[in-house]
């Protein structure tokens, strides 16, 4: 059983918003099985750092640089653009891609949070990771309906 939903993250250099309506969207895995969580020391690396690289999709581009959090041993991140050329309309094409933790390439696929319980705790996790002043309008605007509905957990993939 296959379940589909939106996914999302976001880009810092494109701070536009578009409408999500979209037909196509990235899997879920069955959720009668077991997740597979990345790596122990690679979720500590992204726990530490701030800047996640991340590329979305399987055709050659750039990896970008967004902000991921850490909840719960798994790795979340929310789109701040929404705009139909972003790494986040990519996944919602081919939820699978690569990011890019202490100069490896670890293969990825996005999936859709769609708990309430865990939104809450990713709100909490951006403000206390990025709590300085000039992040300060960035995490209030991730904590906002249309982007927090894009938080997404970045799953290893096996492929």
């Amino acid at each position: 059983m296959r379940i589909y939903q939106a996914l999302d993250s976001y880009d810092l250099r494109d701070f536009g918003i578009a409408d999500l309506s979209t037909n196509s969207a990235p899997c879920r895995e069955d959720p009668l099985k077991a997740k597979q969580l990345l790596p122990k020391d690679i979720v500590a690396a992204i726990r530490d750092g701030k800047i996640l690289g991340i590329r979305a999709g399987t055709k050659p581009h750039r990896v970008i640089g967004i902000w991921a959090v850490v909840v719960e041993n798994r790795v979340f991140v929310r789109s701040w653009s929404l705009k139909q050329r972003s790494w986040y309309r990519t996944f919602l094409e081919e939820p699978v891609g690569v990011i890019v933790v202490d100069g490896r390439e670890i293969p990825v696929r996005a999936v859709s949070t769609r708990s309430e319980r865990l939104k809450t705790a990713v709100d909490k996790a951006y403000r206390e990771k990025f709590n300085t002043p000039g992040s300060r309008h960035y995490v209030i605007g991730l904590a906002r309906k249309k982007r927090r509905d894009t938080t997404t957990e970045l799953l290893p993939h096996q492929g």
